[in-house]
């Protein structure tokens, strides 16, 4: 484990933070400089004022993902704020760079109103490709994104929904598969309402699970219809039939636990309840809901997954948002829908049961651990360099499938493309 002392000095010593601004183009001469700025950046203004689209040929638009923040809702750290959150965004942007080469500004709005945030981004759109909302707390931030999916024309993901949602959902697929079970008779218990649960819930019964067989707990117990003690409408929607209050009553019997909580909320006692080889997807960070030893010591037909990579199936977000809007950036497309997000899913877990040879890369990283389709691993790990190939692909061509990419690519010469891409960014 790292220290604080050393967590500080790696972000004081030399240049303060992580990220810097490097100029793409010679600026060697007086001609490059005249060329960089007046005159000649008066040709490329002039073509794109007359052409919009090509703001993606003579700019840096189309590589370029804003991320934002209000630092309502920073991961392990709560509502600090604006300033203290620039850190993260700054290591967010990092990510998005030496995973698949995008480049980021981070963005954070000293505002806990929505409406600023909306309009902020709102106005900064055309300068971006995209825009990555990060650690905005709930339940403001599903009608931050929904307003701004609907009235910009650019990519607009909120990786604390969704991105959770995906790399769960395909550690959740492989799951299935390895247990045998069929989706449709699948019962799940989420322990968290906030924007990650509620986007693990409604990306489950996208891919499958019938609503009414999936309930949802928070820190006042189920939620369930009638119930009115801290509701909201999105809350309102995963409001279940059945009997149970408690989380422990839910886990009787259930297939998966989903925990998106808070840490040490399930006991032996629960697990040792659950079905017959029970799914438990502990993730609440950086202490899960129960470890993988305690769930060990009642049952040995358990899949575990955790958010920490000290455990085997790490569900790390950094599987899902670079590679996704690396493919939709691509393609140019002006919203991630539900397809490109379901072909995200499913590139992942495909990834990991292919039982191709595993990069040596991967082996040195993770020296202890197993690398055979099972329930030790269910998904690939953050430094596959092959989950670029698989899933910026696999996005790219959905987005053109369903209608909302402004261009084409030719699927083969892409993956050519990504391919020298993972070359350059070994380099990084």
């Amino acid at each position: 484990m790292i220290t604080r002392e050393q967590a500080l000095a790696y972000h004081a010593e030399g240049r303060p933070g992580k990220i810097k601004v490097v100029p793409t183009k010679p600026t060697v001469t007086q001609v490059d400089l005249s060329m960089a700025y007046s005159p000649g950046v008066a040709e490329p203004c002039r073509e794109i004022a007359a052409n919009p689209s090509d703001a993606f040929r003579y700019t840096a638009k189309g590589n370029l993902v804003a991320v934002v923040t209000n630092g309502t809702a920073v991961l392990g750290l709560g509502n600090i704020g604006a300033l203290a959150s620039k850190p993260v965004m700054e290591g967010k942007s990092v990510l998005f760079k030496r995973f698949a080469d995008v480049d980021c500004y981070d963005i954070e709005i000293d505002s806990k109103d929505p409406e600023d945030v909306i309009r902020t981004c709102q106005l900064i759109a055309p300068t971006f490709g995209g825009i990555n909302l990060e650690d905005i707390r709930a339940p403001e931030c599903f009608e931050i994104e929904e307003r701004l999916v609907a009235s910009l024309d650019i990519p607009v993901f909120h990786d604390d929904q969704h991105g959770t949602a995906i790399i769960s959902g395909a550690a959740f697929l492989n799951a299935l598969e390895i247990t045998g079970r069929s989706i449709e008779k699948t019962r799940v218990v989420i322990s968290g309402a906030g924007a990650s649960g509620i986007a693990c819930a409604r990306l489950y019964c996208d891919l499958g699970v019938p609503r009414e067989n999936l309930v949802m707990a928070d820190s006042r117990g189920v939620i369930y219809q009638g119930r009115s003690e801290g509701m909201n409408s999105y809350k309102e929607q995963f409001a279940t039939e059945r009997p149970e209050r408690t989380l422990g009553e839910a886990l009787r019997g259930a297939d998966v636990f989903l925990g998106l909580s808070a840490a040490g909320l399930v006991t032996p006692d629960m697990v040792q309840g659950m079905a017959k080889n029970p799914i438990i997807f502990a993730m609440a960070n950086p202490d899960p809901e129960i470890l993988p030893d305690q769930v060990a010591e009642v049952r040995d037909d358990a899949i575990m997954a955790t958010g920490r990579s000290d455990y085997p199936n790490q569900v790390n977000n950094v599987l899902g948002f670079p590679f996704i809007f690396r493919g939709a950036l691509d393609v140019r497309a002006s919203k991630i829908n539900e397809p490109m997000k379901i072909a995200a899913v499913n590139a992942l877990a495909e990834l990991a049961r292919r039982g191709e040879a595993i990069p040596e890369v991967v082996r040195r990283a993770y020296p202890e651990e197993c690398f055979d389709f099972g329930i030790h691993y269910i998904i690939p790990k953050p430094f596959d360099p092959r989950v670029l190939l698989y899933v910026a692909p696999a996005v790219a061509a959905a987005a053109m499938e369903s209608g909302v990419a402004r261009r084409s690519v030719d699927l083969g010469e892409y993956e050519a493309r990504l391919e020298q891409t993972v070359g350059d960014l070994a380099n990084l």
